[in-house]
C-alpha cells in the first residue's frame, strides 16, 4: 500500500464495494452511500485508508460522479444505475451538479496569460529549472547551487508570491517540474498544466482521461522537423495508465498510449526521459480491488515499458514477476485465486548512462508465494529491458488492502507490507566507487553496489516501519549524506483518520559511503491542532546547505545538512487568495516533494487522504516581500 497513499489515496475515493441486488425502489443517495460506501468510508479498520466522509464532501459532484462512471471507483459502481450514480455524488458532496458545474465554466477564464505574460512560446529549456521527479535522471532530488538560487543563508526569506488552485478537487498529489520559465503541473481534477513560473498564471491546460500524479517531463520533440524550430514536449502518466506527450508550448497532445491493459493499472511513479526514449513506471491499485470477497485476487505484474518518445510506440516492456499468473487455491468464501502477481513499481525509474542500465524499486506481492521481484531493487538493460540483477530486501511480503480486517482475499501468511514507494538515488563515493541508496517502509535505508549485482553495503534503521510507516515517498543525496525523513504514522482509537498528533515523524542525515547516522531531527508534535499527524510521508528535497521536508500536518520545513538545526517553516494547510480565482486551500503534504529553480520553491498542498487535510494548491515561494 504505497506510503500513505500510494495504492490508496490518491484514489479519489477508494473502495466502495458496492452491492445493489438488495437495492430498495429509487433509493436516496444517505441510503446508498449508508449500504454501499460507508464499509470503507466509515470503516474502523485503520488499514483500510479510505478518504474519509467529510474528505470527499470537499469534492465536486463532477469529481465523485466521474471516479464512479470512469475512474477508480467504476469496477465498484458498476453495479449502481447511473441515476444511483449521481444521487451518490450529490448526497456526498451536498450540491448539485448543475450548480457546481455553472461555478466552474464561470472561473475558467480566470488568470490566464497574456501576450504580455509570453503567450505560447517557449523558445528554450535553458536556465533554472526541476525537470522531471529527481531533478536529475540519477534521481537525486538535489539541487546544485547555480541552479536553486537558494542557499542555507537565504531559504529563511522565502515568502509566499502566487497560489494556483486546483477546481472541482480537494486533492493536490502531483510534482511541479519547471522548465522554460513555465511549471508543468498535474491536479486533482483531471488536467495537466502549464503555468507561468513568476505569476503563475495559466499559459494553457489540457484535460486528460484521470488524474496526474506524475511529475512531467520535459525534452526536444522528435517528431520530425518544423518550421519554427524543433520545439518541445512534456511527457507523463495517469491514474488510468496512459502515458501522454503534449506540445510543451501549446499543449496539443502529440500521442497518448495506455501501456498496461490491467483494469487496475495506473502510473504513479514519474516515467524517465532520456536519449528519446520514454521508461514508464506501471503501478496498480488491485490491492483495494481484492478488498471485495467476490474478486478474482490477484492477476496485475508491476513492470517498466519503453516508449519511442517521438510516437509512442512500444520498444520494449519488461515485469518485474517474469511467470504469468494461473490459479491458484480459492479464497475462503470459493472464489478462485490467482499468483503470483503484485510487485508494483510506483517510483520514478533510476537512470544508469554510464553502464546502460535503469533501476527500479517495486512494491510488495498481491499473492502468495512472494515473487522474488517484490520488495526489490532491480536492473535492467535500458536498450532491451533484460534483467540484469535482482534484489530482493524483504521476502515473503504478500499483502493486500483489508488484510487486518478480514478480507478473504488476504494471503494466508500476510507479510507486513514493507514495500518501496520511494526511487533507487544513484551516487559516486569520494573514492570513485559508486552506490544505489534507498529508504523502505521497514524504517531501513539500504546501500546497494550498482555494479555488483546490488551488493548489500550497508543498511540503518532508522524507523520503526509499518504499512504506513518508515520511509515513504522519496530521499534526497548531495555528495556527503543521504536525507531520508519518517512517517510511522500512527492513530488514536479506532477511527483511522483521528491522528496521533504526538507520534511519527523524525528526518535523518546518514552517510553515504558508511551508513552511519550523521545527525537525526526529532518529530515535531502537533499540539492541539486537529486530525494532526507530525509524519514526514512526502519526499525530501536537498539544495546546498539545506534539506526540505513537508509532512502531514501541513508543515514545510528547512533544515541545515550540518547539523540539521531548523532554518526556515511555513504552515501551509490555511485558505489562499489565488491567482485563478479558484477557492485555495492547502492541507497535508505526502508523496511529492518541492522542488527548487532560479530563487523559488514551488510545491502542492493538500494530499487527498487526510481526511482533515485535503486541499488544492499549488504554492510559490520567493525571496524577499
Amino acid at each position: 500500500m504505497r506510503a500513505i497513499v500510494g495504492k490508496l489515496a490518491g484514489f479519489a475515493l477508494l473502495t466502495l464495494l458496492l452491492s445493489a441486488a438488495d437495492a430498495l425502489a429509487q433509493p436516496s443517495g444517505a441510503e446508498l452511500y449508508a449500504r454501499a460506501c460507508a464499509q470503507c468510508h466509515d470503516s474502523s479498520d485503520t488499514q483500510m485508508r479510505a478518504p474519509q466522509r467529510d474528505a470527499l464532501r470537499a469534492m465536486t459532484p463532477e469529481t465523485i460522479l466521474r471516479a464512479l462512471q470512469a475512474g477508480t471507483m467504476r469496477p465498484f459502481a458498476q453495479q449502481l444505475s447511473a441515476a444511483e450514480q449521481e444521487a451518490v455524488a450529490v448526497h456526498l458532496a451536498g450540491r448539485g451538479l448543475a450548480q457546481q458545474a455553472a461555478a466552474a465554466v464561470a472561473s475558467a477564464a480566470e488568470g490566464q496569460c497574456t501576450s504580455a505574460d509570453g503567450g505560447t512560446s517557449l523558445a528554450s529549456m535553458d536556465g533554472p529549472g526541476w525537470n522531471g521527479w529527481g531533478a536529475d535522471l540519477a534521481n537525486s532530488r538535489f539541487q546544485a547551487a547555480g541552479l536553486a538560487g537558494l542557499s542555507a543563508d537565504t531559504v529563511g526569506r522565502l515568502r509566499l508570491k502566487w497560489a494556483f488552485a486546483f477546481a472541482g478537487a480537494l486533492a493536490a498529489n502531483a510534482q511541479p517540474s519547471v522548465v522554460g520559465g513555465r511549471v508543468y503541473v498535474g491536479g486533482g481534477d483531471r488536467k495537466l498544466y502549464a503555468l507561468d513560473a513568476k505569476t503563475g498564471c495559466t499559459h494553457w491546460a489540457f484535460a486528460t482521461d484521470a488524474v496526474v500524479r506524475t511529475a512531467p517531463s520535459v525534452g526536444p520533440r522528435r517528431d520530425g522537423p518544423r518550421r519554427d524550430g524543433p520545439g518541445f514536449a512534456v511527457y507523463f502518466g495517469d491514474t488510468r495508465a496512459y502515458a501522454y506527450a503534449l506540445d510543451a508550448a501549446s499543449g496539443a497532445l502529440l500521442w497518448k498510449v495506455k501501456v498496461d491493459p490491467h483494469r487496475a493499472a495506473r502510473i504513479t511513479g514519474a516515467p524517465a526521459l532520456h536519449d528519446g526514449v520514454l521508461y514508464v513506471p506501471v503501478s496498480s491499485i488491485e490491492e483495494a480491488f481484492a478488498n471485495r470477497a467476490d474478486y478474482e485476487c490477484c492477476t496485475f505484474r508491476g513492470s517498466v515499458v519503453a516508449l519511442d518518445a517521438a510516437t509512442g510506440a512500444e520498444l520494449w516492456k519488461t515485469y518485474t514477476i517474469a511467470d504469468e499468473p494461473r490459479p491458484t487455491k480459492p479464497n475462503r468464501v470459493g472464489v478462485q485465486r490467482f499468483g503470483p502477481a503484485g510487485a508494483a513499481i510506483f517510483s520514478a525509474p533510476t537512470i544508469d548512462a554510464a553502464r546502460g542500465a535503469i533501476y527500479v524499486a517495486t512494491g510488495n506481492a498481491y499473492s502468495e508465494p512472494a515473487a522474488g521481484g517484490s520488495d526489490a531493487v532491480i536492473a535492467l538493460d535500458l536498450s532491451t529491458g533484460r534483467k540484469l540483477w535482482e534484489r530482493q530486501l524483504t521476502a515473503g511480503d504478500a499483502f493486500v488492502v483489508g488484510c487486518f480486517s478480514g478480507t478473504p482475499n488476504c494471503p494466508d501468511n500476510p507479510g507486513p507490507d514493507y514495500d518501496f514507494a520511494q526511487s533507487p538515488i544513484l551516487k559516486t563515493l569520494a573514492d570513485g566507487r559508486r552506490i544505489l541508496v534507498i529508504g523502505q517502509k521497514s524504517g531501513v535505508a539500504h546501500g546497494l553496489d550498482p555494479d555488483r549485482q546490488g551488493e548489500i553495503l550497508w543498511q540503518v534503521r532508522v524507523g520503526k516501519g509499518s504499512a504506513l510507516g518508515g520511509s515513504e515517498w522519496g530521499s534526497a543525496a548531495d555528495d556527503a549524506n543521504l536525507y531520508v525523513a519518517i512517517s510511522d504514522v500512527d492513530f488514536l482509537g479506532a477511527n483511522p483518520f483521528r491522528l496521533n498528533p504526538n507520534a511519527g515523524g523524525g528526518l535523518h542525515a546518514i552517510d553515504l559511503a558508511t551508513g552511519r547516522v550523521k545527525w537525526s531531527v526529532a518529530p515535531v508534535p502537533c499540539g492541539d491542532r486537529p486530525n494532526c499527524s507530525p509524519a514526514l510521508s512526502a519526499a525530501v528535497t536537498a539544495i546546498p546547505g539545506a534539506v526540505l521536508s513537508g509532512g502531514v500536518s501541513g508543515w514545510l520545513r528547512a533544515y541545515a545538512t550540518d547539523d540539521g538545526r531548523l532554518l526556515w517553516d511555513v504552515d501551509t494547510a490555511r485558505d489562499y487568495a489565488t491567482v485563478n480565482g479558484v477557492a485555495g486551500r492547502g492541507g497535508a503534504m505526502d508523496g511529492p516533494g518541492p522542488t527548487v529553480a532560479g530563487g523559488m520553491l514551488y510545491v502542492t498542498s493538500g494530499y487527498g487522504q487526510w481526511g482533515g487535510k485535503p486541499g488544492n494548491v499549488v504554492l510559490a515561494f520567493g525571496l524577499g516581500d
